[in-house]
């Protein structure tokens, strides 16, 4: 996709891991982008490129406040990114109304705004792998049924999924959703990258995994995921367009420690498993093998540059970088 100059996106979550690196896109390419984002988990810091910027207005505010969403009425956008919700898996297996509010009951609020403005030609939704819970085929395709996912965090991104299906063709406008893999890149602040780097330089002598360390799954680098979201949105001329994005390959828990160890320069570092929850699982919910199968969006002229490995290799030289 080329934005045109004259062309206004919101992005929801514009100031987090994901949205930042969208927003980077957009405002290279001369949108002019509003960032709607609460700073729960997102940072000013991720998008000082573009503050001070004539194209770029920020607004500090959660999809949950009344007063937020009025002044969301109060401007119209053409295209509509929704990226606020809360990343981290695990909380809801502890504190689900969390993943409820912030996922669910935000889309429907935001859902709610547009249909009242009207003047949104577009929404496109990040979702998640986690929507096809534990599926029997792999790669998994978007076509996959039963949808029977076994985390909060899966059942809300899919009941939003459902939600902006009816909006969509109640309201008369258009929406790509799009099912992430693991994105990994600067910027992401949760995650096993992260966990793994925070608990080496507290103790760089072991390592605790999460559950048996066999969990397998599929990485995709930030930008390789940007491109393929700006491309799926030029391509759709469907009224709601589903397209997986991912990876073709995998990698396993063990082999991230030990990627990260390496980059680390560390020696003799001792692994240790917890062995975790139902068959291995780091948590309730962790899904245990993910592929996608992404031939959908690869017949639109797009593929991943990095594989899984180069993925996690990269991410975590750029976290070291930081840090050092």
């Amino acid at each position: 996709m080329k934005a045109r100059s004259t062309e206004k996106v919101l992005v929801t979550g514009g100031a987090g891991f994901i949205g930042s690196h969208l927003v980077n896109a957009l405002m290279t390419q001369g949108a002019k982008v509003c960032v709607f984002d609460n700073l729960t988990s997102g940072t000013p810091r991720n998008i000082k490129l573009w503050l001070g910027n004539p194209n770029l207005t920020f607004i500090k505010g959660g999809l949950l406040n009344p007063a937020d969403l009025k002044e969301l009425r109060n401007n119209h956008y053409e295209l509509v990114f929704h990226l606020a919700a809360n990343p981290e898996v695990r909380v809801g297996s502890t504190h689900p109304n969390i993943h409820f509010q912030q996922n669910l009951t935000a889309t429907h609020n935001l859902l709610e705004n547009l249909r009242k403005t009207r003047t949104t030609s577009t929404l496109i939704f990040t979702s998640t792998s986690t929507v096809y819970g534990e599926p029997t085929k792999i790669p998994t395709p978007e076509n996959y049924s039963p949808l029977t996912p076994i985390s909060i965090y899966g059942a809300t991104k899919l009941a939003s999924e459902a939600l902006i299906s009816a909006y969509v063709h109640t309201y008369y406008f258009k929406a790509v959703i799009y099912r992430l893999a693991n994105i990994v890149g600067p910027r992401s602040k949760h995650g096993v990258i992260h966990d793994f780097i925070q608990k080496l330089r507290k103790n760089s002598k072991e390592l605790e995994i999460l559950g048996d360390g066999t969990q397998t799954k599929s990485y995709l680098y930030i930008t390789d995921c940007i491109e393929a979201m700006l491309l799926g949105l030029e391509k759709s001329k469907n009224q709601v367009k589903i397209y997986n994005v991912g990876s073709e390959d995998q990698i396993n828990v063990k082999t991230i420690a030990q990627i990260i160890i390496e980059e680390m320069k560390l020696k003799n570092v001792k692994l240790t498993y917890t062995g975790g929850v139902d068959g291995g699982r780091g948590w309730k919910g962790d899904v245990k093998n993910m592929l996608l199968d992404i031939n959908k969006i690869k017949s639109l002229g797009w593929e991943p540059k990095l594989n899984s490995r180069q993925a996690i290799r990269t991410t975590v030289r750029t976290f070291i970088q930081n840090i050092s």
